[in-house]
Parts: C-alpha cells; sequence; structure tokens
C-alpha cells in the first residue's frame, strides 16, 4: 500500500532482535482514512524483518496481539505475511506496510513470526510491542 507522505505522521521505531532477526516497526497515524468523530482509528506500520545471523531463514506464520483503549480486540493468526512467506539471507531484510484500524485514539499492537531454518528448525521472533497514539487536538 503507498500512502502520500503528507497523510501520515511518522511516530517512533520500536525493535527487537530474537536469534539472529532483528524486527523493527514504525507505526504512523493515517489521518486521512481515519474519522474520529465515528471511532474509527486507522494506522500505518511498517515492518523491515533483517537477518542479522548466519543462515536463510523463511517466515512462515505471524501472530498478532491488537489492543484499542487498553482491552485486547483481536488476534490475527495466519500464514507469512502480506501473502508471502519470504526466505531471508543472512545481511539482507524484508520491508513491508501493513494497516490497523481500532476504535480509540490509542492501543497497541504486539506478536511473533514463526521462521524455519535451511535444516528445517522452527524458531519464533519476537514483534515488539508497539504503540498507535492519534494526535488530538485541544482547543
Amino acid at each position: 500500500m503507498k500512502v502520500s507522505p503528507q497523510l501520515v505522521c511518522t511516530e517512533e521505531a520500536y525493535s527487537r532482535e530474537t536469534e539472529g532477526i532483528r524486527v523493527t516497526v514504525i507505526p504512523e497515524h493515517a489521518r486521512q482514512s481515519s474519522f474520529p468523530e465515528e471511532r474509527i482509528y486507522c494506522f500505518l506500520y511498517t515492518v523491515t524483518i533483517e537477518n542479522i545471523g548466519l543462515s536463510d531463514v523463511q517466515l512462515l506464520e505471524r501472530h498478532w496481539l491488537i489492543s484499542s483503549g487498553g482491552t485486547n480486540i483481536a488476534e490475527v493468526i495466519g500464514p507469512g505475511v502480506q501473502g508471502e512467506q519470504p526466505s531471508i539471507h543472512p545481511g539482507e531484510a524484508y520491508e513491508y506496510t501493513a494497516s490497523v484500524t481500532i476504535q480509540d485514539d490509542s492501543g497497541s499492537m504486539e506478536g511473533s513470526y514463526t521462521f524455519r531454518t535451511q535444516v528445517g528448525t522452527y524458531f519464533d521472533v519476537t514483534i515488539p510491542k508497539f504503540e498507535l497514539h492519534y494526535p488530538t487536538i485541544i482547543h
């Protein structure tokens, strides 16, 4: 999904390393897709998955926990990311941008990816918990 820069405001980056895989997430609010008066708050998040280990790995599955206003509202488990199960070679990275909609002006996401090594070993990689904050204007 491509979004022109004027539609979003970059927040901070969240990063975590697990077993030679570094996951970095940068969330952004999507003002033009949000409707606060209807409690629709849309966010984009860009995920960079870097293989800083020594072996090829393949991302097989994702597991997300999504909260809105401090309450868990969804759990998402499925194959790969955005219809792909990418292989990532040592020193390479895979990046994608996705979106989420919540009912409050703040929330969070966290989760894990399941990977497989070339020799068939499976392991989970932590996706760092990141905050979703929609800017509010006080008059």
